[in-house]
């Protein structure tokens, strides 16, 4: 994947563009292991190989703010604004997860640029609208709009 780059003043011209897909990155056990410690979520569907065998997804998922908590990295992949000093999670508007991760499986994300608006303090809003796929899936693993502020 070819990362997208722009400067702060061109943000704007992006409105309404897809941006692409990023590239896959796998989400092993290990990465879910360590979520679930960082958080204190250590439900067995997403920690106990063997009790999740016999649950209702033949194995472990990942838990799915870890699935949310990906679009950064995987985000980075697609655009590069330059000349920004501060980048912010403003919030979101929406998110759905219509399918589990299962563990070892690999994900990337789509996204549109939904809008761009300016705010206060010589910043700018950006509200994304992204798909994170499962490779070899059927339905994707979360469907959200972040917003991001962007300060030059």
């Amino acid at each position: 994947m070819k990362t997208l780059k722009v400067t702060f003043d061109e943000v704007a011209k992006l409105a309404g563009t897809e941006l692409g897909v990023s590239d896959w990155i796998e989400v092993g056990q290990d990465r879910i292991d360590t979520f679930a410690d960082a958080t204190g979520d250590h439900q067995w569907i997403h920690v106990d190989a063997e009790k999740a065998k016999e649950g209702p997804f033949g194995g472990t998922i990942a838990h799915g703010y870890l699935t949310l908590s990906l679009i950064i990295p995987l985000w980075t992949d697609l655009l590069e604004v330059e000349g920004v000093t501060t980048k912010v999670n403003y919030g979101l508007n929406k998110v759905r997860f219509p399918s589990p991760v299962r563990a070892g499986s690999r994900v990337r994300l789509s996204a549109k640029l939904a809008d761009v608006e300016e705010v206060a303090g010589n910043g700018l809003q950006l509200t994304v609208d992204v798909v994170v796929g499962i490779e070899n899936g059927d339905k994707p693993a979360c469907v959200a709009q972040p917003v991001f502020r962007f300060y030059a």
